[in-house]
């Protein structure tokens, strides 16, 4: 069973996170769980969910202080990482090699490891800054997904957006979606 460490942070788009999960469960993935506090704050906001309603979802969740967690260290051998949705401090402190805390740990030791790291970023507009930011984790060797899901699938909910770009996360992560709705062409 392949184990991936998602982080959820205080930027809009909680609804990816939870359809995140979800398909992580049907698809037999292990997550491991940092949640910020205000990854927790905008998913009460927005969903109206606690931290603790997540715990069926996930294998196991950390605290975000918690730098004696397994994948703070290389040796603990993890798939990858996703950060989603992934805040503008969240990646600047990424690009900056920071690791004042365990999402930011744990993305630096993805890094380092040359294992897959998307960051579903949501911000809009950007500036320069977000942008240099979104360079500096690419030629690290992280993946920038921004949360822009696509409309071509036709899809009739909030949900099945969230789904498909939940999707598109897994993929990167190099996990296999087989019912991931595809450009028809």
């Amino acid at each position: 069973m392949p184990r991936i460490i998602l982080g959820i942070t205080g930027a809009s788009g909680s609804l990816y996170a939870l359809e995140f999960l979800k398909l992580m469960g049907e698809l037999g993935v292990e997550v491991h769980l940092v949640l910020s506090e205000a990854g927790q704050q905008v998913m009460e906001l927005e969903l109206g969910l606690g931290a603790d309603q997540l715990a069926p979802l996930v294998a196991r969740r950390y605290d975000i202080r918690d730098f004696a967690a397994p994948f703070s260290s290389g040796s603990a051998v993890f798939a990858g990482m996703a950060i989603l949705p992934c805040s503008m401090g969240t990646l600047a402190a990424v690009a900056g090699g920071l690791s004042n805390n365990l999402i930011q740990r744990a993305a630096d030791v993805t890094l380092k490891e040359r294992r897959p790291l998307v960051l579903a970023v949501r911000e809009t507009p950007l500036n320069r800054t977000h942008i240099s930011n979104m360079l500096k984790v690419h030629e690290a060797g992280g993946i920038i997904c921004p949360a822009m899901p696509g409309f071509y699938h036709g899809p009739r909910s909030l949900e099945d957006l969230a789904r498909a770009f939940a999707g598109r996360v897994a993929e990167q992560l190099g996990l296999n979606v087989p019912d991931l709705p595809r450009w028809p062409g």
